[in-house]
């Protein structure tokens, strides 16, 4: 029989510290349940010691948590230790994640330790950890770059102390797949005790062999793969949940594992993430990107024609990818949206579907067909957007080719009071953006502007995405709409909202 492995999400802890990728807490859960709803085996909810806001997100997240592990991750401190059990203990299968470097660059630099006094270090922080519950996993920061016989040592200790998941990172990206697995098997073989400990691997991405790390490692004894959605993570991310899934089903022949991850669930699961970050999905990111399933040569459109198999290695559907049209408009009803939706993994409750209904119906007034992006951008515009402070009620935007700069006029409600304004900028979406400014008295820096068709179609939805910052607080917006000026004024007016939320929480 095959041997079970364990997937290990860490995209709400690793992957929110990718420059950018805040969520805030609503869509933390929302991920959560999605998480949940993929087969992942344990998930990382977040750092608790990091900050109030850090720990709170946890903590709402263990109680909503189901039949799914939820692991904190903490240092190797007392009080970081009992910070993350406080936030995880109401889950119903807690963990508590402890870590510690044990390179010679990070012991001797970072630390300041000597090896000895690293070893009882860890020690302790297991220790303490088991005395809260027996799920306890130790992590050996930067272990790729550590001596192997110093990692067994350590290992062996804190197995003896009460750790029963032992995680080998290469937290830099500096392994070789080949050199990986050989530290793995070292590792399982030359520590006393391993026989009490799953074994687990975190890679990197830096030199973009997170996943073949990982893979090798699984084929080398590890039981336990540490991944993010989309590869998000600090630097340049993490193994991607996606691509390491995708390649256990698909070589099955030569790595001959089990595992409970719902595949159809894959791309849901990262358009969901992509859409709350507000980062598009690269076309041709593997597995989930636009292009993964596009045939644009006549050689390869002939193949796929007589057999699939000639170019392609997965089905769209194996992925939760369809190529068919969802037939939803103006004349759907009630039922019908909420069948879809359910169908899409979205469980709301009767308000909210009436806000669906709404929207669909004024969304098919403006566009011939309504795919299953649509809907998921209408739900993230309509559902799970937080209680404006800045709500956008009109916008009116003038550009001609007379010499008169473009204008825009906004009316707005903030703070529960109407407000107008009408300038100039030097395009639309700048003058835009100008007046939307004004009426709120921000004055933000713009990181970043950029627009995505969220479908095929002179009718599709435009997305565009926002990065503002001002006062060293920086927030992501995204607004969605077939008129893109329309997407932009939304997504900056949410990226304000988003801004203002911060400000009161500092």
């Amino acid at each position: 029989m095959s041997e079970q492995i364990y997937i290990f999400d860490t995209t709400l802890r690793d992957g929110e510290q990718s420059p950018g990728a805040t969520m805030n807490l609503a869509e933390k859960l929302r991920l959560a349940r999605q998480l949940e709803a993929l087969g992942v085996d344990i998930m990382e909810a977040g750092f608790p010691a990091a900050s109030q806001g850090d720990f709170e997100s946890v903590r709402a997240i263990a109680k909503a948590a189901g039949d799914i592990q939820v692991a904190a991750l903490c240092r190797a401190l007392p009080a970081d230790i009992d910070r993350a059990w406080e936030a995880i203990k109401e889950a119903r299968m807690p963990r508590i994640h402890t870590f510690l470097a044990t390179s010679p660059l990070h012991m001797e630099y970072k630390l300041r330790k000597t090896p000895d006094q690293v070893v009882d270090l860890a020690v302790a922080a297991v220790r303490r950890a088991a005395a809260y519950t027996e799920n306890v996993e130790f992590s050996a920061e930067d272990a790729s770059r550590s001596d192997k016989t110093f990692l067994c040592h350590v290992f062996e200790a804190v197995i003896d102390a009460g750790a029963r998941v032992i995680n080998i990172p290469d937290t830099v990206g500096y392994a070789q797949p080949e050199e990986y697995a050989e530290l793995i098997r070292y590792v399982i073989a030359n520590t006393p005790g391993s026989h009490k400990a799953v074994f687990s691997v975190h890679c990197h991405d830096d030199l973009g062999l997170g996943v073949a790390n990982t893979l090798a490692a699984l084929n080398a004894g590890a039981r336990q793969a540490e991944v993010t959605l989309l590869g998000i993570g600090e630097r340049a991310g993490n193994a991607a949940l996606e691509e390491v899934i995708m390649s256990l089903n698909v070589r099955c022949d030569i790595l001959d594992f089990a595992h409970q991850i719902k595949s159809e669930q894959l791309f849901p699961a990262c358009r969901l993430l992509s859409m709350i970050i507000g980062r598009p999905i690269p076309a041709n990111k593997a597995i989930v990107g636009s292009n993964a399933f596009a045939h644009e040569s006549g050689i390869h459109q002939d193949g796929m024609l007589k057999h699939r198999g000639t170019y392609e290695i997965m089905t769209p559907e194996s992925v939760g990818r369809s190529q068919s049209e969802l037939v939803l408009g103006k004349h759907s009803g009630r039922t019908a949206v909420k069948d879809k939706l359910e169908d899409m993994g979205y469980n709301l409750d009767d308000e909210q579907i009436t806000t669906m209904v709404a929207a669909v119906k004024k969304l098919a007034d403006k566009k011939a067909n309504i795919y299953d992006e649509d809907l998921e951008a209408l739900v993230l515009e309509e559902i799970y957007r937080l209680p404006d402070r800045f709500k956008l009620c009109h916008v009116s935007v003038q550009c001609t080719d007379t010499g008169v700069p473009p204008m825009a006029a906004v009316v707005m409600e903030i703070d529960g009071e109407e407000r107008r304004y009408a300038g100039f900028g030097v395009g639309p979406v700048d003058a835009l953006f100008n007046a939307i400014a004004h009426l709120t008295a921000y004055a933000p820096e713009l990181q970043q502007y950029a627009v995505n068709a969220i479908t095929g179609g002179t009718d599709a939805q435009g997305e565009v995405v926002v990065r503002l910052c001002q006062n060293s607080i920086c927030a992501v917006g995204r607004g969605a709409h077939p008129d893109v000026i329309m997407a932009s004024a939304r997504a900056f007016t949410n990226a304000l909202n988003r801004l203002a939320k911060k400000e009161q929480e500092r």
